[in-house]
Order: structure tokens, then sequence, then C-alpha cells
């Protein structure tokens, strides 16, 4: 049996303000392709498929036709569970149509994926319940046995993990009460099946991003990789956008990361897929196979100032890419001086000025006295570091009277309150 694993897509996820649709279009024609390079038998698909719980609609169109395009009409499985980022109601709204073509959705760690028809040449449920699923498949006699647990959150699981507030008893509880739920739905695992597991968290050790909405709350939702079954052949994860494994196992466990850089904190990153070959009881054999649709995003340090800029636009460097530029210069950019490097090249996302003073570089940032700056000194912090040029007079003066007034209508509602 050979499987793709893949996760966060974030439809509908902007950088910077830039729509981002179109990379994901592509990205989901070069997955269906992979797909069928590589005679990929089932896809999974672990969480993250929206930006937002309220999509937009365009993003929404983009789901049913990735839904289409990977499942190829049936002849190939498709698992999808819901993230953290996700309506569990909105991905699973199209089960009466998906279902008849060999696709699972799961939107709840309680949803059930029962038996489905039996179709010719399709994929289907064979059996099922609550968190776990037994899929035939079209291409070959194997049978998947999958344990998939959507976004474990308190509110999604309907229960209240701990009463108590601290970070360690709640971890405890947290991985008890998932370590239970694989544990009994294990018992469905046979040696004559493909057993897989999938859930969408993070694991302890896992390597984050800037893009990622965190889901622990310190390290109380951190989950130990032990909570997942021995018998287990592979666990897919989805929610860290990194393609990683996760070190101190019984067994591989992965991360696929997301199929495009959403932060310039992943700008380093290959983004990829995974693909396993596996059999009723021996190892998977695991490989990533690259993705190329999404525009890189890189880094710009132009310590020789805007000449250095305006000459690697000139030569055409990271034209198809976007940028984060940290450029040294000797005073603060004018607004026409921005206006032109983003005309010049329209992927600059970010232009951070580094001002130089007798030789050393400042980020007009001193974290050391944050404490001690007055609010007129935060303000024009503030705007420098989103405007590249610092307020002029009048626009500090209206900031400090609209602080003023803030201050006194709260001073009002605290009196009142008291009274």
């Amino acid at each position: 049996m050979r499987i793709l694993h893949t996760a966060d897509w974030h439809f509908g996820k902007t950088l910077d303000g830039r729509d981002r649709i179109a990379e994901q279009q592509r990205v989901i024609r070069e997955m269906a392709e992979i797909c069928r390079a590589e005679a990929i038998d089932v896809v999974l698909m672990a969480g993250d498929v929206f930006q937002t719980v309220n999509p937009s609609a365009q993003a929404e169109q983009l789901y049913y036709e990735a839904l289409a395009s990977l499942s190829d009409g049936g002849k190939r499985g498709l698992i999808v569970i819901a993230g953290n980022h996700d309506n569990p109601e909105r991905i699973a709204a199209a089960r009466p149509l998906a279902e008849p073509r060999g696709i699972t959705l799961l939107g709840l760690p309680k949803s059930a994926a029962d038996a489905t028809e039996k179709r010719s040449g399709q994929a289907y449920r064979v059996r099922g319940g609550v968190g776990h699923l037994e899929l035939a498949l079209p291409a070959t006699r194997e049978t998947l046995m999958m344990l998939a647990l959507p976004y474990p959150s308190e509110s999604r699981i309907s229960e209240v993990l701990s009463e108590v507030l601290d970070e360690r008893v709640m971890r405890e509880q947290y991985n008890a009460r998932l370590r239970r739920w694989f544990e009994e739905r294990a018992a469905h695992f046979r040696d004559d099946t493909v057993n897989i597991a999938m859930s969408h968290l993070y694991l302890r050790g896992g390597v984050e991003s800037e893009s990622e909405v965190q889901i622990q709350i310190g390290g109380a939702y951190a989950v130990d990789a032990s909570v997942f079954p021995d018998t287990a052949q592979y666990v897919a994860l989805g929610h860290l956008h990194r393609p990683q494994d996760v070190g101190g196992a019984r067994m591989p466990i992965r991360y696929a990361g997301s199929p495009l850089a959403y932060s310039f904190s992943e700008a380093s990153q290959e983004k990829s897929v995974t693909i396993l070959e596996v059999h009723p009881g021996q190892p998977a054999v695991i490989k990533t196979v690259p993705l190329h649709s999404g525009r890189p995003l890189v880094r710009w340090v132009a310590p020789e100032g805007l000449r250095q800029v305006y000459s690697w636009i000139d030569e055409g460097r990271d034209r198809d890419a976007y940028i984060d530029l940290a450029v040294h210069v000797h005073s603060g950019l004018e607004f026409e001086e921005i206006h032109r490097l983003r005309a010049l090249h329209e992927g600059i996302v970010q232009i951070r000025p580094i001002l130089m003073h007798n030789g050393s570089e400042q980020m007009l940032k001193d974290e050391g006295n944050r404490a001690t700056r007055s609010l007129e000194e935060h303000f024009a912090q503030f705007y420098f570091e989103r405007n590249g040029v610092p307020p002029d007079d009048a626009l500090v003066r209206l900031f400090l009277a609209l602080a003023s007034e803030t201050r006194d209508a709260d001073r009002i509602q605290e009196g009142e309150a008291s009274a």
C-alpha cells in the first residue's frame, strides 16, 4: 500500500496581505500529479485545511476542488481531519457528497466513520466507528486500519480534562486521556491490515515556526510520543509547519509540514509531502517528495544600504520570491523610497531599516531600555518599525491627545465602578 501524508494547507492564508490562493491551487495540482506518478492508494490530510473557521468562498471552493482532485473520483482513498484552525462542522459538511467517492471527512474527535456502500473500482469503508475506520482500496488487496483523531481540544472532546491549573498536572491528565483514546481504538488493529494513526496536535520536542497558532498553554497541552499505540506502523501528524520526524518514539512519527512557506521563519525550509510504502506486519518505508509550487520566501540583508538593494533588483535577484528586507541606513526611509522599492520588486513584503550610528548598527530598538521609555517614544518606535519613517510632530501630538482622553475615560469608569 502506498500512502501520501500531507497537512496544514491553510487555504485563505495571506502573507502580509498578499493573496496566495493561486499558489495553493498550484500546489494541490502538484500533489495530484505526485499521487499519479507515485501510484498512491490513499491520501492522509492531517488537519488545518483552512486558515480561519470562516474561510472565503474562494478558499472553500479550493477545498472541494482538492477533495475531487486528490481522490481521483473515488479511485484513491482520502481521509481528512480538522485542525485547530478549522471549523469542524465546515470540514465535515460535504460528507453526503464525499463518502460515495471514497472520501472520509472527520471534524470532531467524537465523529463516527461507519461503513459505506461497496462500489466497484472505488475506495470504501469496510467498517468503522468513532475515531477508527477500515478502508478498502481498489488498487490493492490490503486494507488500511486508521485511527483518526481530529484536533483534540477540551471543548471539542466536550469534557474538562483537568480541574487543576497546575501545568504539570494538566499535561499529565491530557496525555492520559489521549493515551486511553488511542489504546481503546488500537484494539481494531490487526495483523492483516496496514495500521496507521493520525492526529493534529503538538508533540513535545517538535520544532515550531512563527506561522503556527500555538495549541499548547505553556506545556499543558504538549503531547508525549508514548500516547500512541506500539502497534501503529506510522503516526501522521499535522500542526507544525516544518517537515520533521519526531525522535524518541517506538514507531515512525512525522509532521508532513505545510506545503507552502507561510512566514519568513520558514524561509530556508524545503516543503514536501511524505510518502509511505507499507504492508501489514512490516516496517514502513518512508521518503519525502519536494514541492515546488510555492513562491520562495527569502531574507535580504543589505549592509551597504539602498544602493546595494537597487543593484540586486537590477540583476533580477530572487525575482519570483517574497522578500523580507533589512537595509542599513543613516536616517529613516521616506515614504517615496518605500513605494519605489515595492514598485521595482512587487515581492518585497517587509522593509526593516537598520540605523547606523558611529559605525555600529541599531534597529531603532533597545530592548534593555523598553521599560523606561515614555509613551511618546513607544509610539515613535512602533510607527517607525511599521512605516520606515519617524512620525511627524503633528501626528505625535494627536496620538498623545487621544491617549490622554482614553486615560481620562478609564479613570471615570473606575471611579463609577468603585462608587
